[in-house]
């Protein structure tokens, strides 16, 4: 079986008073295809943690204290193509210094 990647599912946390500007960048750079359709993403309300170590330039928090932020948890397809544009149109606009992305290649139906 020879499996070919052409689409990945990119997964990023944003505070929830950023997830529409990210969204509207990701679908500006060409993501969120899929098929007829256009502007696709899953959202999902969540909470993330983290520490401001030294050397950190924190958006939310304060340096050694731990952070709970509730944050959009987006989700959309990409095809491979155009991955790293839709990248940097991302980390232009998302307020994190360090945002954690996620990159899941998918397998089309027709690969199986």
């Amino acid at each position: 079986m020879n499996i070919e990647v052409n689409k990945v599912l990119i997964t990023v946390t944003v505070p929830t008073e950023n997830a529409e500007e990210v969204r509207h960048a990701i679908f500006e750079a060409g993501a969120g295809v899929i098929g007829d359709y256009t502007h696709c993403t899953s959202n999902s309300i969540t909470k993330g943690t983290f520490i401001p170590v030294d050397g950190a330039n924190p958006y939310i928090g304060q340096k050694d204290k731990l952070e709970v932020v509730e944050e959009v948890r987006i989700e959309t397809v990409c095809d491979i193509k155009i991955l790293k544009q839709v990248l940097k149109r991302l980390r232009e606009v998302h307020p994190y210094e360090e945002p954690g992305i996620n990159i899941i290649p998918l397998i089309d139906e027709e690969n199986l």
